[in-house]
């Protein structure tokens, strides 16, 4: 009988080492060499993005297979696209005035943590960033899609092949155990953390320097001077998305009494169904496991299969389950995280009102994350912007898509920080320039060298001196 989590610890044990010989002889290679492997690389699964959603989509269940080619190709050519030009391997900053030379540093093998809900967009967005700083990295996979990561990873290394390195440069453990994820977490050099809080947990306990998000609990305000069509269409847009897989996606709606009514019609019109009653509690029924935690059976799932596994009745063309909500906390789950297509829906009195409610969702769940706000008044959004404790504020666009910086200027990243507040190390849209470190050659600009010191007085011959110039006066 095999042990399979001795196979996985030893299995991760041999892929990092073999990743450190690779390493090492990689971040020789140059600006320019490294580069060009990059580029092969973001082509090559870019060319594939379609196949790897179906694959992702059939093995998981999860959200949308064309949702799943976007999320590929943001990973692959939008991802190139901002990073191609970065200066990355050896020196990459000279400040002739301070005389300061910056020399970038790779931080050596990583390790990727992948989540099943992302599983092969994860796989190549953490793949560029990672060679594009001179590191290797080996992914651990979530059991439940380790096999279309192993197809992702199977791409990456045929093209590393044919671009004449190393192939284990970027490796994936094929038989994922708890055991074999900790073992990887503790001999790497860096932990890339994507995945439910208790892995993300893990990984900041391993000893080992993490970069990890936390869980998302996106509150939408649709503030008063808001085009309440604009917004609710972006909503509906960014939680339908994937079937609201991305953690950046929307988890309730604020509305205030003024334009509630307004909203609500709206979002009925676009597809919206407000539970009630038994509906209700069936819904509420499927979305927890026992101990508080979502249902897997729920996650990534469009509004039909949600009502069927409810075992109630919703009109056709619904995309998106709705619940007026009164509260916050453990007893009213539609105010935490729901990674599928149910959200709650509040109504407030202005936007003081808003804030501390915005406020309560974060704490309950999602501190440090993203927050999503619909508003035409700048002073609101200011307001919003130096109070929230988030990492990141949407302000009138779709918050999974401006979230990982497809609607916004905002880096195009699957793993982004949540900043101390959040447990996180970092508040970033993950970038290369989160994955080395920096060397600093500084040459003297002020002289340290101490003052000559004062002669010592001889006080003797001062009184003699002192004596002769008194005689000749008198």
């Amino acid at each position: 009988m095999v042990d399979k989590d001795l196979l996985s610890i030893q299995e991760a044990r041999s892929l990092v080492r073999a990743a450190r010989v690779a390493q090492a002889e990689f971040c020789q290679m140059g600006q320019e060499r490294i580069d060009a492997v990059v580029k092969a690389i973001a082509e090559a699964t870019a060319a594939q993005a379609e196949a790897l959603a179906a694959l992702a989509h059939e093995e998981t269940g999860y959200g949308k297979t064309q949702d799943k080619k976007v999320k590929n190709l943001l990973a692959s050519e939008k991802v190139y696209a901002c990073i191609k030009d970065m200066k990355t391997i050896g020196v990459i900053h000279e400040d002739p005035v301070n005389k300061i030379t910056e020399i970038a540093v790779p931080v050596g093998v990583i390790a990727g943590v992948v989540p099943s809900t992302n599983p092969t967009a994860t796989v190549i967005y953490k793949t560029l960033i990672s060679l594009k700083a001179g590191n290797a990295i080996v992914f651990t996979p979530h059991p439940a899609a380790k096999k279309c990561i192993a197809r992702a990873v199977e791409i990456i290394k045929e093209t590393l092949q044919r671009c004449g390195v190393s192939t284990d440069l970027v490796s994936c453990i094929t038989v994922p155990t708890l055991e074999g994820s900790t073992e990887l977490m503790k001999i790497s050099d860096l932990i890339l953390a994507t995945g439910g809080p208790g892995m993300v947990k893990a990984a900041y306990s391993s000893g080992t320097p993490a970069l990890g998000v936390g869980a998302g609990n996106v509150p939408a305000y649709i503030e008063r001077s808001a085009d309440v069509k604009d917004a609710v269409t972006k909503i509906m847009t960014s939680k339908t998305f994937d079937n609201g897989t991305i953690c950046a996606s929307e988890q309730s709606i604020i509305a205030e009494k003024v334009n509630a009514d307004a909203v609500k019609r709206e979002l009925i019109a676009q597809g919206g169904f407000f539970l009630e009653g038994e509906d209700l509690v069936k819904v509420k029924a499927v979305m927890e496991r026992g101990n508080g935690s979502m249902n897997p059976a729920i996650v990534g799932r469009d509004a039909q299969t949600i009502a069927r596994l409810a075992g109630i009745n919703i009109p056709a063309g619904t995309r998106l389950l709705v619940s007026d909500e009164k509260g916050v906390g453990p007893k009213f789950p539609f105010s935490k995280e729901k990674l599928t297509s149910l959200i709650a829906f509040y109504v407030v009195e202005d936007w003081h009102e808003a804030c501390e409610l915005c406020q309560a969702l974060l704490h309950n769940c999602g501190i440090g994350h993203s927050l999503s706000i619909h508003s035409n008044n700048p002073e609101v959004v200011r307001e919003f912007g130096l109070k929230k404790p988030v990492s990141r504020i949407l302000v009138n666009t779709p918050s999974t898509h401006g979230a990982v910086g497809l609607t916004t200027g905002l880096f195009p990243s699957l793993t982004l920080g949540c900043g101390a507040i959040g447990g996180s190390a970092t508040s970033d849209n993950v970038t290369p320039m989160n994955l080395l470190n920096i060397r600093r050659v500084a040459y003297e600009t002020n002289s340290a060298a101490p003052a000559a010191p004062a002669k010592a007085v001889d006080i003797d011959a001062l009184a003699s001196m002192i004596v002769a110039e008194l005689k000749k006066a008198l």
